[in-house]
């Protein structure tokens, strides 16, 4: 998740978030300007997207500038709230859906960073699904302009060079592990040294062991009648270090940052990678050459019981006290029309979060959009959780768990006592 935010991202994405649209590191976009009416100061993790979401929106804008960053989620989680208290936030900023992280809607909402959107056109056209995540007590605080999963994304001429096909159950997707190593190319690509990568295979098996058979999951966790640890995400950390063990990943996951583990895939030097859909983008970018298909991993044998973790990825808000509010209105609303949201989510490799804007689904996401389509998928859990906390737990337990520091008993734990400490 992801963001992407997973992540992503997170958003990171990410996402965003996943989760956010995620990205690792940190670059600077500067359009010009340096001031005044017609500038716009922007923070995003939309790395590689926003890039031409913002010239075609100072096209559409002559004499606006748009001052913008781009950074990883892990980054930006840290230094938002930072710059929101001491007043030296941009006017517009990525905001994930939900409650789950430093970033996400509730969390910015609460102590009065946001301005209320819901008198934006485009906040009444929201589906109930993204509505739900991008409101605080019943005003939209967040422009979210795309859908995200997280599954596995494969490296087509990869696979055709290794003879293999995307497993559809849990038993052939060892097996597909262990035939990847034996062909001296290993299955997926992990860069777990972020730390928001961590928690985007476990997403991907949860959905299925844990809401395949419980969809009302998150309202027993809410009234407390279930617990992480007593129940089938136990099952899944399971799947994860048994995907470990099994030789899924490269080498040293721990040592690979996101930005290493997009070259893997994108190079061939692993079939692919278990990412949000954000990361397609990505890949082409590293490797135009490259196909790319996005595919829902397996946690049981039975592929009609498959789910995929797939939600609002993380989107737009604007700061209560910017600068330039008509301007950072405009922004959010060029992004919520038919023409940035389809840059947006074309750039992505993602979907429209809002219906008819005349969007062609890329053939690479045909899974994706079918699964969402017949209602096979689960919001990315951080959204419901209580506070920004138990992510945050969640996040650095893998980490010590894949440096075995640290036991999944003692995880869930922990991200109980965190989820029961409330908001």
């Amino acid at each position: 998740m992801k963001t992407r935010t997973p992540a992503v991202l997170l958003a990171a994405v990410t996402a965003t978030a996943l989760l956010a649209a995620c990205s690792g590191g940190t670059k600077a976009g500067d359009s010009g300007g340096g001031g005044g009416s017609k500038t716009l100061t922007l923070a995003s993790v939309d790395q590689g997207s926003v890039e031409d979401v913002v010239k075609a929106f100072e096209k559409a804008n002559p004499g606006v500038k748009v001052r913008y960053t781009t950074s990883g989620a892990d980054q930006y989680q840290q230094q938002i709230r930072t710059q929101l208290s001491s007043g030296t936030a941009p006017d517009v900023m990525s905001v994930w859906p939900g409650n789950g992280n430093p970033g996400a809607t509730h969390v910015l909402a609460k102590p009065g960073y946001l301005r209320d959107l819901s008198d934006q056109d485009w906040a009444a056209k929201m589906p109930d699904a993204i509505k739900t995540v991008a409101q605080y007590e019943g005003k939209t605080y967040n422009a979210v302009f795309g859908q995200n999963g997280i599954g596995a994304v494969y490296n087509e001429q990869a696979m055709e060079k290794a003879g293999l096909t995307p497993p559809d159950t849990w038993t052939k997707l060892l097996s597909f592990c262990r035939d990847a190593k034996a062909k001296g190319t290993p299955a997926f690509a992990l860069g777990n040294q972020d730390n928001w990568v961590t928690q985007l295979v476990l997403y991907a098996l949860v959905a299925t062991t844990v809401y395949g058979d419980d969809r009302e999951f998150d309202e027993k966790m809410q009234a407390g009648r279930a617990t992480f640890a007593q129940s089938p995400w136990t099952t899944a950390l399971d799947k994860y270090l048994t995907m470990e063990r099994t030789g899924c990943f490269q080498e040293n996951p721990l040592g690979t940052n996101y930005e290493a583990s997009q070259r893997l895939a994108a190079t061939g030097k692993t079939l692919g990678i278990v990412q949000g859909n954000w990361v397609i983008a990505l890949l082409k970018g590293l490797n135009p050459q490259g196909t790319y298909t996005f595919k829902a991993l397996p946690a049981t044998d039975a592929p009609s019981a498959t789910l995929i973790p797939a939600a609002a990825g993380a989107g737009y808000g604007v700061n209560a006290k910017a600068k330039n509010e008509d301007l950072a209105l405009k922004f959010v609303n060029f992004v919520m029309s038919p023409e940035g949201m389809n840059l947006f989510v074309k750039k992505q490799g993602g979907l429209p979060s809002l219906p008819d804007t005349g969007f062609a689904v890329d053939p690479s996401l045909t899974e994706l959009s079918t699964f969402i389509q017949d209602g096979r998928t689960v919001p990315f859990m951080d959204q419901l959780w209580p506070n920004a906390k138990v992510q945050q737990t969640m996040l650095s337990g893998l980490q010590e768990i894949f440096s075995d520091q640290s036991t999944p008993d003692k995880l869930l734990g922990e991200m109980d006592a965190d989820y029961k400490a409330g908001s």
